[in-house]
């Protein structure tokens, strides 16, 4: 970008790309609704230095999509008949459902009820931007295919914040959003810019959104984060786009200050003392939050008790409170590469409610006795003061399993051997052995990758995972059991069966790589997919599979209505053990807390709201994870540019092949005019055979591969084949 100074102004010039160039002539009108201007005006207005033909091009590209109108001398003027869809007087059925925002800025809605999504014209949006819950009106069909709509009425905002790069102007600024689904510019006054630099990359919540088409949203700049292309503003700009807020708000942050910590004689008498008992914890190495601790009692009758402890965040976190609207809003921790944006302060996510090591501390416990063959023969659910004893981290808990020596071996030997009971008993019951490969990363101190890695899953994980289920489980199952014959509303954490025609899709992809899988119940699907994982052990050809097998079947979400846990067998199930990171536990406390004493009921319709909620926040917390992931490997991939890796063929495409690297699970492109020859590619996206030498790839084939180049902007890799 070109860069220039006016003396007498101060204000730089700049060279436009064509993106930013097109946003800026907009906003230009839409301030000036009635103004009329040419090419040469408005690079005077806008001070840029991009040349006549291109704002000429740019303004022609505009009256094509209809925003402004040509007139004569080569001027063109705002079209203000882009009416606000408010005064709409399209008839049809009204419906509400998702935006899902293209980058024309057209739109297509999901809507509950429907087979198809409706598609919404750019002028018809009523300036609703990307996850927006909104009413749309659909037109009837005529000669329509598919359903086509005007959105009426923007019912919940799903952000109010958005990042992008400030341009400066002598009475006004404007933010250009980085998001290419936010297609309108921000109008800032200039006491609203914490003294930005042109060019800084800023956050800016939006204050008031127009009523007019042809009028730009307002707002102010509440973070400058400096000049654009640092790594961390990166990872910033990540959660942002992803609508989480970086900062919490200043009343949130004295509420959990001046959070009252004395143990009052009262709160003694009603909590279960278990200081004494044996407690610790199991994190890994980077954990501040420790939510969760693990207790193990032998009795004198030969009976062993073996306790869930769980931060109990809802003694601090009180409804109607501002601390607990911020958590609902948020709903969840967001775990990038490099960091955590959490769902609490950090007074009460890393100090007051954090199981440290040597403090007493209110939890919420779970207590299972476990009597002769390891049967649980009694269940407990409480408030509880415990006091851990030891910090282990995964690392540290493994070294004593597999030697049997160190810190309260005895406890942590028994633990694992119950775990492991559980953990066969799960699947006995039907469970799914799916596990995803997670990528992990080691960073310098700037946060740079330095290296890349799958991390290796050892008995020390799956010990806590295991109790964790069991908790989880446990306490569901006493609520459905309570409200047997009159159902007491609470948060389950349920999995679907899998769509079976995505199953049989894949049943006849997997034939084609010589694996069978039995479709005819859900129970069949669930054991073919169990000796799946074991084959794919066996046989890397397989391994391509397992990925491919997840994206089968549904997600887990969180709702009032229990249908079960598919994935993990269960037929009830809940999440219970992680409050500070997770709003829906918090919920699950709150109830389950009151039904200890009592039968008590919140209204059904208000909790599946807030289950919706959680799990629409749940979903952009793992796309913002997804994207960190993805730009650390890019990143560090960029550092390798030449180099030769091992990987498997992932994906076929036109273009090209996808090739994720073994080593370290990055995925770039092979094109395929980097062969020297065309390919055809099979119906089944499995085979691609050259159209000269007849050469064949297959989905799964292992392959060598040369970095060819990294581009961290678009978070592409590119590679060449190594013969």
């Amino acid at each position: 970008m070109v860069k220039k100074k006016n003396k007498s102004s101060g204000i730089k010039y700049k060279k436009l790309s064509v993106k930013d160039l097109k946003r800026v002539i907009l906003n230009l009108y839409s301030r000036n609704s009635r103004k009329q201007y040419n090419a040469k005006t408005i690079i005077k207005k806008l001070k840029i230095t991009n040349s006549k033909d291109a704002v000429q091009d740019a303004l022609t590209k505009l009256a094509r999509d209809k925003f402004l109108i040509s007139l004569a001398d080569h001027k063109f003027k705002l079209n203000n008949r882009l009416a606000s869809p408010h005064k709409s007087k399209s008839q049809g059925k009204k419906y509400q459902g998702k935006v899902d925002m293209t980058r024309t800025g057209a739109a297509y809605i999901i809507c509950e009820g429907l087979d198809s999504d409706v598609y919404v014209a750019a002028n018809k949006t009523n300036f609703a931007l990307n996850g927006d819950r909104v009413e749309v009106v659909v037109f009837e069909k005529k000669n329509r295919r598919k359903p086509e709509g005007e959105i009426t009425k923007i019912l919940k905002r799903s952000t109010e914040y958005f990042i992008g790069s400030v341009r400066l102007f002598r009475k006004y600024a404007v933010v250009i959003p980085d998001k290419m689904n936010m297609p309108v510019d921000i109008f800032v006054d200039l006491e609203n810019t914490k003294e930005a630099k042109d060019g800084d990359k800023v956050v800016v919540k939006i204050t008031k959104w127009p009523s007019r088409h042809s009028h730009s949203p307002i707002g102010q700049v509440t973070t400058v984060l400096g000049e654009t292309g640092s790594h961390d503003i990166e990872m910033k700009a990540i959660l942002i786009n992803n609508g989480f807020n970086l900062d919490f708000p200043e009343e949130v942050i004295a509420e959990s200050e001046a959070l009252a910590t004395e143990i009052t004689e009262k709160e003694k008498a009603e909590r279960r003392d278990m200081r004494k008992v044996t407690t610790f914890t199991i994190d890994p190495d980077t954990a501040k939050d420790f939510d969760d601790a693990l207790s193990y009692e032998k009795k004198e009758d030969g009976s062993y008790e073996i306790g869930v402890h769980i931060a109990d965040v809802t003694h601090y976190v009180r409804p109607g409170t501002a601390l607990d609207k911020e958590a609902y809003d948020r709903s969840t921790s967001v775990y990038l590469v490099d960091r955590v944006l959490p769902m609490l302060p950090e007074m009460i996510s890393n100090e007051l409610c954090s199981l440290r090591p040597n403090e007493d501390k209110r939890t919420f416990s779970a207590v299972f006795t476990f009597g002769k063959n390891d049967k649980i023969i009694n269940r407990w659910f409480g408030k509880t003061f415990t006091h851990s004893v030891r910090r282990f981290t995964y690392e540290e808990a493994q070294e004593v399993l597999e030697t049997g020596k160190g810190d309260f071996a005895i406890e942590l030997l028994e633990l694992n051997r119950v775990a492991k009971k559980l953990r066969k008993k799960k699947f006995k019951n039907g469970a799914i052995a799916f596990e995803a490969e997670e990528v992990k990363f080691r960073l310098d101190e700037e946060g740079t990758p330095i290296d890349v890695y799958v991390k290796e899953r050892k008995d020390a994980h799956m010990l806590i995972e295991d109790f964790m289920l069991l908790a989880n489980k446990e306490v569901a199952k006493f609520i459905a059991k309570k409200g047997k014959t009159q159902e007491i509303p609470f948060v389950y954490r349920v999995h679907d069966l899998p769509n079976m025609d995505k199953v049989a899709d894949f049943a006849r992809f997997a034939n084609e790589l010589g694996f069978k899988i039995e479709t005819q119940t859900p129970r069949q699907i669930a054991d073919s997919f169990n000796l799946l994982t074991k084959e794919a052990k066996k046989n890397d050809a397989l391994k391509i599979l397992e990925p491919i097998a997840i994206r089968t079947m549904s997600k887990a979400v969180y709702t009032s209505d229990n249908i079960g846990h598919y994935g993990l067998g269960f037929e009830h199930y809940s999440h219970f053990t992680s409050p500070i990171r997770r709003y829906s536990d918090v919920l699950a406390h709150r109830i389950l807390e009151k039904n200890l004493s009592g039968t008590f009921r919140v209204n059904k319709e208000n909790l599946e709201a807030q289950c919706k909620h959680i799990s629409a926040q749940e979903r952009k917390a793992m796309d913002a994870e997804r994207e960190s992931t993805k730009y650390k490997q890019v990143e560090y991939i960029e550092k390798h540019v030449g180099e030769i890796f091992e990987g498997h063929i992932s994906g076929m495409i036109d273009r090209g092949l996808f090739v994720e690297l073994t080593a370290n699970k990055v995925e770039g492109m092979v094109g395929f005019d980097t062969l020297n020859e065309a390919f055809d590619i099979a119906n089944s996206r499995l085979l691609a055979t050259g159209m000269r030498t007849k050469k064949v790839f297959r989905m799964g084939d292992t392959i060598k591969v040369k970095i060819v180049s990294a581009n961290l902007a678009k978070k592409q890799v590119e590679m060449e084949l190594v013969e």
